[in-house]
């Protein structure tokens, strides 16, 4: 990864944080594509390799991973060295994460819920955060100047909370499902994990059903949710969107 990060200034507009490869996929892929749509420079930081998966292995993640982030249309992703099961919320894996912050400067950084099944989900959220704010204090060296993100965001795909705001992903609904599906490793059918896993031929259904589900609390057809610790901040009130009757 330093290698990486010392091999060029990429930038990002909008920074996606995730434990696991596939991850932002399921959870914000079709905001990512919607902000590339826009002409805003997108990226994604995975946390660890995947070496933990009961399926496919750390290479077959790595492949695959570039393969959805070329469907996604994202500048620039990464992942980190983060112990795949095990993500703690450190110093050591905060500056790991500073680093990055600082390399990319992200306006936006789009963090999982903080309340999830897997343990690493959950972890991110206070982790992500905390490097936000830690990447803004000077005297925390990495060799770049200190940036502290304008927004965090937190994608609720799989949270039982009422979202504060929907991504409308209508005409990105296709693209989003095969950047998904270029997790063979992971979705494909097969005997390894087969009670645990949805079955491929599922996958579609159940994915495009959430998101209708979300879309049509917006009045769109399908849509991505978030939540954000902030009030919001109204100018107009006749050009808010989302029709109440």
């Amino acid at each position: 990864m330093d290698a990486a990060l010392t091999s060029g200034p990429p930038q990002a507009d909008v920074l996606a944080i995730a434990a696991h490869r596939d991850d932002v996929e399921q959870t914000c892929g079709g905001t990512l594509l919607r902000m590339a749509a826009r002409g805003l420079r997108t990226a994604i930081l995975d946390l660890t390799q995947g070496e933990a998966g009961t399926r496919g292995t750390a290479a077959d993640r790595a492949r695959e991973a570039a393969e959805a982030a070329s469907i996604l249309g994202v500048s620039w992703r990464q992942a980190l060295d983060l112990a795949d099961g095990a993500v703690a919320n450190t110093l050591e894996n905060r500056v790991k994460i500073v680093r990055v912050l600082r390399l990319l400067r992200p306006r936006a950084v789009i963090l999982p819920y903080g309340q999830a099944r897997h343990p690493d989900h959950a972890i991110v959220a206070p982790l992500g955060y905390e490097a936000c704010f830690l990447s803004g204090l000077a005297k925390i060296e990495t060799g770049s100047a200190p940036h502290r993100p304008y927004k965090i965001v937190y994608a609720s795909l799989y949270a039982d909370v009422r979202p504060s705001f929907i991504v409308d992903i209508t005409p990105f609904i296709e693209q989003r499902h095969a950047a998904l599906m270029a997790y063979r490793s992971q979705y494909a059918n097969q005997q390894t994990g087969a009670g645990l896993f949805v079955p491929e031929e599922e996958i579609r259904e159940r994915t495009f059903a959430e998101a209708r589900h979300y879309g049509q609390l917006a009045g769109v057809r399908y849509g991505e949710p978030f939540l954000q610790k902030e009030v919001g901040l109204v100018d107009d009130l006749t050009l808010l969107p989302v029709q109440s009757l």
